[in-house]
């Protein structure tokens, strides 16, 4: 097999792999981008505060989280709703912008964690490898980088989803941009608000992107760790108030292992599922259609 430089895999996620690709030894070189976004949060305390910068930084969280839970996971992953190719490929593209890779690499691995949950294959299991490996050593990994095309042949036969699944860092980039871009512009047209070009680069863009990281990442670890169970799902996914809150809805994680093709993850009314809630919109204004129900929601209780 042809070896590589890690760095051509920063801008083609399907370059040839090196020899090593089926360890879980973490390929430092290539994941300097990912420890640089993490260090770019400290430039706060150059670029300063203002409120439009907070306002993006949390608006566009919202918007990311929503299309990594509606459609990375529920759509993408689990099939659980159908829409179009255009609308499909718009939160492909808004989802990639989360810089979680691209949407058959996201799908893939989810599809792969639900086979093996909590079992030696899983691999976010924090009750095999621990806390810190599942919420966030996993996808930096040699054997967790590539796509596991066996679990999404669904998805390759639309070329439009594989080249961003290949050139994953492409959205990303032009992200940053438009977000340095937007700040010049606001502060050339509304100098009163206060905000710059870096100051929005670095609160839209990559304090956002951090935020939105840690949040998701802590559905395959905290998600497994703390909360109650309500099914016996053979494994220790958990039902968390808190998490549900921060990622949307993804927080109710043991009724979601229960019966993952549910459209809907809270499956009660007052388990607060707000991707349900855009969904639901979505499908009254004919966005999406045949939105999959809760089914068996009494079967397999903890205390049944």
């Amino acid at each position: 097999m042809k070896v590589i430089s890690p760095l051509i895999l920063w801008f083609d996620s399907y370059a040839t792999r090196n020899s090593d690709m089926d360890t879980e030894r973490v390929e430092w070189i290539r994941i300097i981008p990912f420890i640089f976004m993490h260090l770019m949060c400290f430039a706060v305390i150059w670029v300063g505060f203002s409120w439009i910068a907070l306002t993006t930084c949390i608006g566009f969280y919202l918007l990311r989280m929503f299309a990594i839970t509606g459609f990375y996971h529920r759509y993408f992953a689990h099939n659980s709703f159908k829409t179009s190719r255009a609308l499909q490929f718009i939160f492909a593209i808004i989802g990639n912008s989360s810089v979680q890779r691209g949407p058959l690499w996201w799908a893939a691995q989810h599809r792969h964690h639900h086979r093996f949950s909590d079992e030696e294959d899983d691999a976010h299991s924090p009750g095999i490898r621990g806390f810190i490996w599942s919420h966030i050593l996993w996808f930096l990994c040699n054997k967790n980088f590539t796509t596991k095309h066996k679990y999404v042949k669904d998805w390759r036969k639309f070329p439009e989803l594989v080249f961003l699944d290949r050139f994953d860092m492409l959205v990303p980039v032009l992200t940053g941009i438009f977000m340095l871009v937007l700040g010049i512009i606001i502060n050339f047209i509304l100098p009163e608000l206060g905000t710059s070009g870096p100051q929005m680069l670095i609160w839209g863009f990559f304090v956002s992107t951090v935020m939105l990281f840690h949040a998701t990442f802590s559905i395959n670890s905290l998600g497994h760790l703390f909360g109650g169970k309500r099914y016996k799902t053979g494994d220790d996914s958990r039902n968390n108030l808190f998490l549900a809150l921060i990622t949307l809805g993804e927080g109710w994680h043991n009724n979601h292992h229960h019966y993952p093709l549910s459209t809907r993850q809270g499956f009660y009314w007052w388990e607060i599922d707000i991707s349900w809630y855009i969904l639901w919109c979505m499908s009254k204004l004919k966005l999406i259609w045949d939105l999959k129900p809760v089914r068996n929601r009494d079967k397999d209780l903890v205390n049944g």
